[in-house]
């Protein structure tokens, strides 16, 4: 009888025609555990709120990224018989967002584990490092929108200042207060439309309890209708979709209430942005996306060992990565929701 063709599942543009012992392992399964890379990705976009509602960019072949501002100019009348000499050039400043040093997330997965286990070890895993990356990704994010809105503007010459961030207070202890939240939200609209901020843009972030309390406190008219009659809104606890024309999100990320009165959440070794502060009050953004800045050197990736480390620690360890910075950019764009401590 004569011999079978292998299909050889693991090799590149059939770079071998069967997995005998004499070509190299690596060339034989060159496509295996492809999978963990796929899953830690789409646990980390899954799982991150924040990624596209603030500035990103990309940085390369540089230590800072760099942001400019103009001002306003302002207009005025021609006198007959004097030259135009264009002296009303707008009022420059910057900000620079520089990077944090490398973020990780890693597992050593043992072989007789992963033999024994009666589930895909290597997938839960991914998971697990994609959700730590987003975590800290829209931990930094937050708090630097935050941040943001406590602060004055960069462009303080004439025809200025520009204006800087807008604080709402609810009242105190009034966190989950809806209609507290609600007129909130109204008064931000009101803010951002003085400040001549674009409507699309706009989002707020909630926690959980929040968001949940606006769809069970408040009169069903804030209930998108796309999603069902009344009822079926209430029932999926689904269905708030925006108030005032600002879309709303819900997250566990969020420093609500972070810290006791008076003490600050601290600043970590790494980063090199300040994210620390006191949030011992704060419960809610409303933002434009010109708030706050990202600036990524390694977009999210895995590593993982194979070859002469995996037969000496008989398993392979597991490396999520990614670098990445964030800063404030226009405060104006940025409004924190306060309650007071009573």
């Amino acid at each position: 009888m004569s011999n079978v063709t292998q299909t050889v599942l693991g090799s590149v543009n059939k770079a071998v025609s069967s997995t005998a012992g004499s070509y190299a392992y690596d060339t034989k399964y060159q496509t295996y555990l492809k999978l963990f890379s796929g899953e830690m990705f789409k646990a980390y976009e899954s799982a991150t709120m924040a990624k596209g509602t603030v500035q990103s960019r990309t940085l390369k072949n540089g230590k800072a990224m760099q942001f400019i501002f103009t001002g306003r100019m302002q207009a005025g009348y021609h006198t007959p018989g004097t030259p135009i000499l264009g002296s009303g050039d707008p009022p420059v400043a910057e900000k620079t967002i520089i990077c944090d040093d490398l973020l990780i997330s890693s597992a050593f997965v043992y072989d007789l584990d992963e033999t024994l286990a009666h589930y895909s070890l290597r997938s839960e895993i991914a998971k697990k490092i994609g959700h730590a990356l987003a975590e800290s990704y829209d931990k930094k994010i937050f708090r630097q929108i935050a941040k943001a809105a406590r602060e004055a503007h960069p462009i303080t010459a004439a025809p200025g200042p520009e204006p800087g961030g807008s604080v709402i207070q609810l009242g105190a202890n009034k966190e989950f207060d809806a209609q507290a939240l609600v007129d909130a939200f109204f008064e931000a609209a009101s803010i951002m439309d003085e400040k001549n901020l674009p409507k699309q843009g706009r989002m707020a972030v909630l926690s959980p309890r929040q968001y949940y309390a606006l769809i069970s406190q408040v009169s069903s008219n804030i209930l998108n209708r796309d999603y069902g009659n009344t009822s079926g809104n209430l029932q999926s606890g689904e269905g708030l979709y925006e108030i005032a024309g600002i879309p709303i999100k819900r997250s566990n990320n969020l420093p609500f209430l972070a810290n006791a009165v008076g003490s600050t959440v601290p600043r970590v070794s790494g980063e090199n942005n300040d994210y620390s502060g006191d949030f011992s009050t704060h419960c809610g953004l409303i933002y434009h996306k010109d708030a706050a800045g990202v600036v990524e050197a390694m977009a999210p990736s895995v590593q993982t060992t194979s070859g002469d480390v995996s037969v000496m620690y008989q398993g392979d360890l597991i490396v999520g990565r990614l670098a990445m910075g964030c800063g404030t950019l226009n405060p104006a764009a940025a409004i924190e929701l306060q309650s007071a401590r009573s």
